[in-house]
């Protein structure tokens, strides 16, 4: 007997539950490939959009995440915090999976992803501007949405796409 595919297809639901997860998200999971050991490394990272609703995050060059990621932009990143009560593994979570890109700290872009970071993270004004500081935007390839038990959805790059309803 075949087994039931566990995932659902994909609907306005999932895409909207997906995008308020990258909206509301000022934290999340990023995981990368480690230059030393060639296997997987996880951090915990500040999480912001720009204007796209495109996931982006400061990092410093002095940390294994950016040695990680200018050698292999591939990575994913988990975002979703669990509630205060209960399971947390029935609150939903989204995998992201993408191609990291750092933005030049001279470009107008830069400034811009600033204005917009300082407002969702005001604590960064302490480091925001400090030389071994870089934006990296996050690109989707493509995600894997986790709603709850027994909601699970594989989203596109497109599904991800959308007007970000918060800063």
């Amino acid at each position: 007997m075949e087994k039931p595919d566990p995932i659902r297809p994909t609907d306005d639901e999932a895409r909207t539950l997906a995008r308020q997860l990258i909206d509301d998200a000022r934290f999340g999971a990023l995981a990368v490939t480690d230059v030393e050991s060639g296997g997987p490394s996880v951090t915990r990272v500040a999480i912001g959009t720009d204007q796209g609703g495109t996931p982006v995050t400061l990092i410093s060059s002095l940390s294994a995440h950016w040695q990680a990621l200018a050698a292999s932009p591939r990575c994913a990143l988990l975002l979703g915090e669990p509630g205060p009560k209960g399971d947390p593994l029935v609150h939903p979570r989204l995998t992201v999976h993408c191609t990291a890109a750092f933005v030049d700290r001279d470009s107008a872009e830069h400034a811009e992803l600033r204005a917009r970071y300082l407002e969702s993270h005001p604590k960064s004004k302490l480091y925001i501007d400090f030389g071994d500081f870089a934006f990296v935007r996050f690109t989707a390839v493509d995600a894997r949405l986790n709603g709850g038990f027994g909601k699970a959805f594989r989203l596109t790059a497109d599904d991800l796409s959308g007007v970000p309803t918060s800063v």
